[in-house]
């Protein structure tokens, strides 16, 4: 049987994952600050909210240097809102206080960069509410995979929160590509992240299709890189987004994988 795709693309929060995090949890904010004062890397902070101040300026620092980086690479027409900083390097920043002085040793900057991974991690950990896969998800990209459909992920995140989710959930080993805004300094619905994701894996993009839960993102995103969407509406779609999407080849009114299968396999 010929089929319309070949490589099928996924967003993740609130299409494959439901998740609810607070990170203006008081709780939250104390658990990674004890976090970073007990590293062991010399560091102690004694108030939650310089701790965030801290992070939201080097966030706005990572914006500045994610746009130069994107003006290098010769991406045109990438406005502000679809630059995607580093938070990692916020993360890393906290135990920038207690670098030796002079040249840092490459010792240190080695476990700088593990720690901040750490507390990262501690922190997302600290202000989630809930996270799980929506049923039938993996038994959906393994049905994909199974019928020789290629799988990428192309999500707007944070690689310190979602490498070790991905991992957490099993969907690290469901995917051909992994594709994550924070790694490319490009967001969706800019159509370069989706043209770099079918680069990943050899495809065109009249042989790909976008599944995701926010039409602006995904759907448009994904149709102005000529890749054909499906559109979910999950419970954590965006408020203002419609039940079903004029722009999508396919509308679902939640993640109803028995019809996402029938029609990218049937």
């Amino acid at each position: 049987m010929d089929r319309r795709y070949d490589v099928a693309c996924f967003d993740l929060y609130g299409t494959l994952v439901d998740i609810r995090t607070d990170e203006y949890d008081k709780r939250a904010w104390e658990k990674f600050r004890g976090f970073l004062n007990d590293s062991g890397m010399g560091v102690h902070y004694d108030d939650q909210w310089f701790l965030r101040d801290l992070l939201d300026q080097a966030l706005i620092l990572e914006q500045r240097r994610a746009a130069e980086r994107v003006r290098e690479d010769g991406v045109e027409d990438c406005p502000d809102e679809c630059v995607e900083p580093n938070r990692g390097e916020g993360y890393r920043s906290l135990f920038a206080v207690a670098a030796p002085q002079g040249r840092i040793p490459a010792v240190w900057q080695a476990q700088a960069d593990e720690m901040a991974l750490r507390a990262a991690w501690v922190f997302r950990k600290a202000s989630t509410r809930h996270i799980g896969l929506y049923p039938g998800a993996l038994e959906m990209l393994r049905g994909l995979r199974g019928a020789g459909m290629r799988t990428v992920l192309v999500t707007n995140a944070q690689s310190c929160y979602t490498v070790p989710e991905l991992e957490m959930l099993g969907l690290d080993v469901l995917f051909d590509a992994i594709v994550i805004s924070s790694e490319e300094g490009i967001k969706k619905p800019h159509p370069e992240i989706f043209r770099r994701a079918l680069e990943r894996v050899g495809a065109t993009p009249d042989r790909a299709v976008m599944v995701g839960n926010d039409e602006r993102c995904d759907i448009v995103g994904a149709k102005n890189a000529g890749i054909d969407g499906v559109y979910i509406n999950s419970g954590i779609s965006p408020e203002h987004d419609p039940q079903r999407s004029e722009e999508a080849v396919l509308s679902l009114d939640h993640p109803d994988y028995d019809a996402l299968l029938a029609f990218l396999l049937g």
